[in-house]
């Protein structure tokens, strides 16, 4: 048995030849695989499921050929991809994960976690955190337009 993790892509449409090695990993080596887990920060900022960025788009379609090989595909989000929901998970074939969640991995109970909430002496950050993975904050985000949340992810970094 073999389970894949990856994490921290940060895959970003200036930087597409980290998402043509993804795609070409799912494409080949990772069909090996008895499951893959996708540990946060997959892209460099999501703002949300309905951005038409083709860059990402690309990704997305990877992961539903991918995933109709049945192979059991986990995503669990990360500080730069929080507003991953639903539809993605749905296009993609892909189960959303919880943070921190124990899974049993090969025959051992393993606990999951991204690690950002771990980093409980940088409190700014956790304010932060806290703040942007509130459900009502991420609804009023994702109520503004497109553009508007690509000008915050970009004056976010």
């Amino acid at each position: 048995m073999t389970t894949l993790f990856i994490s921290d892509l940060h895959i970003d449409p200036g930087a597409p030849e980290i998402a043509q090695q993804l795609v070409d990993f799912l494409a080949k080596d990772a069909r090996k695989a008895e499951a893959l887990y996708v540990l946060g920060d997959l892209f460099e900022a999501w703002i949300g499921d309905d951005d038409p960025e083709p860059h990402y788009s690309m990704v997305q379609d990877a992961f539903t050929e991918f995933t109709r090989l049945r192979i059991p595909t986990f995503f669990m989000h990360g500080n730069r991809d929080f507003l991953i929901g639903q539809q993605f998970a749905q296009r993609t074939g892909i189960a959303l994960l919880d943070d921190p969640v124990v899974h049993e991995v090969e025959g051992t109970r393993v606990l999951l976690s991204h690690g950002d909430r771990y980093c409980t002496d940088d409190v700014e950050y956790q304010t932060v955190r806290k703040t942007v993975r509130d459900p009502a904050w991420q609804q009023q985000v994702l109520s503004l337009p497109i553009e508007a949340r690509r000008q915050m992810a970009g004056l976010s970094r």
